[in-house]
């Protein structure tokens, strides 16, 4: 798992590449923190089109992004789900915490 980030004004895009398990949270979690805590976004976009799978542990990791953006009165925004990562944040129910968005 590989990512990439990007600031740019108040909002700060993650782009996510490879698989999201339980093996590659933690480290993910901690760059994106980072980014939240050093830029202070009021946008965080995390952007999975090139990400080939995910566990449970990706639905953890976002809803704990979530949460912290929470303390800044921030949002989120998930783009480019590949269509089976976007069956399973629909079933999670996270489209009720950020907005969700499928790949093409």
């Amino acid at each position: 798992m590989s990512l990439n980030i990007k600031a740019s004004g108040e909002v700060v895009t993650v782009y996510l590449m490879g698989e999201i398990d339980h093996h590659t949270a933690r480290s993910i979690r901690e760059e994106i923190d980072a980014a939240i805590e050093f830029n202070m976004p009021s946008l965080l976009i995390l952007d999975f089109d090139g990400v080939s799978f995910m566990d449970s542990s990706g639905i953890g990791l976002v809803m704990g992004r979530f949460r912290n953006l929470q303390k800044n009165k921030a949002s989120l925004s998930i783009t480019n789900l590949p269509p089976n990562i976007y069956k399973v944040m629909k079933l999670s129910g996270i489209e009720k915490l950020a907005k969700i968005e499928k790949g093409a």
